[in-house]
Formats: structure tokens, sequence, C-alpha cells
């Protein structure tokens, strides 16, 4: 359990800064659907949330299935996340006070008071992490090594976190 805690923790380190995510929902024809989220903090657990509208094709498509896998990624320092859940509409107006600011204006002109304004929750059910975050060198030296051994390169390091 302790491996799980800690494969988690270093999940949420890695996206904790990452402001922009990809959530790819399932259309009803079994065909997927990617497009680009604002990401909010992750909650200690590995919960997700976004603001959205309710009258998007992803609403709809999270009330047809609700399978999702989120990916972020952090070109900059080479972090990469996949997280695979379950997704839910949710209206909370707690949670959407908790989560707004006022930039979200541009899509809900109405602020918090927006008819059209709703959350996605994702719930995690697996996750996938790479973290070669170390120096451009070093990474250059790993996969020189690698060709000239034979031996496969790997990155820094790979972690897999299971709920």
């Amino acid at each position: 359990m302790a491996d799980q805690t800690d494969a988690l923790g270093k999940l949420i380190e890695l996206i904790k800064d990452v402001k922009i995510a990809m959530l790819t929902t399932v259309m009803p024809d079994g065909s997927l659907h990617s497009r680009p989220m604002v990401a909010q903090q992750p909650e200690p657990d590995g919960t997700l949330w976004f603001i959205t509208g309710k009258s998007t094709s992803k609403v709809q498509e999270i009330k047809h299935d609700q399978h999702v896998n989120v990916a972020f990624a952090d070109l900059a320092d080479n972090k990469f996340v996949s997280i695979s859940g379950r997704a839910s509409v949710i209206d909370d107006r707690s949670k959407e006070e908790q989560l707004w600011n006022p930039a979200y204006r541009a899509w809900f002109p109405n602020g918090l008071d927006d008819p059209d304004l709703t959350l996605i929750k994702v719930d995690m059910d697996g996750a996938e992490y790479w973290d070669s975050s170390s120096s451009a060198m070093v990474q250059l030296a790993g996969l020189a090594k690698a060709l000239v051994t034979g031996e496969r390169y790997e990155p820094d390091e790979h972690g897999v976190v299971s709920t």
C-alpha cells in the first residue's frame, strides 16, 4: 500500500503545475474524442475536476459512457501522465465556487450564475507516469549508452498507479 501511496503522491506532484490537460471521451459510435481542458489542482486521492458547459458534446459523451482518459504533458521538464477513470457530471455550487476563476467568464458570461455551468469529476481507476526530468546531458548520455551497448533506453522513472 505504501508503494501505491508513494506512486499517487508522485503522480500528483507531476501534474499539479500543468495548466492544460487533454480529456478523451468515448463517442456513441465508440470512437474517441479528445480536447484540451483547463486543469484544476488534483485532490489528494487523485480525483480531477474540470469546469465545463452542460451543452457541450463532452457532457453528452460522458452521460453515454463514463470511461475517460486525461493526459498531461510537461514538455519543458519531460514529464508525462496518463490517467484512466470514470467521469461524472456534477452540479455542486460549493465546488464551482472553489474552482472558479474570473477568466472563465470568457465561456460563462454570467459567472457562477451561468445556467450552462457544470463540473466534470474524474475518479481515477489507474494511471501511468513517465518522468525524465533529469538534465538533457544525462538523457543524451543514457541514449548514447543504449546505442553503444544495444540495451534498451529507459527514461528516468516510470510508474503505475492503481486504485
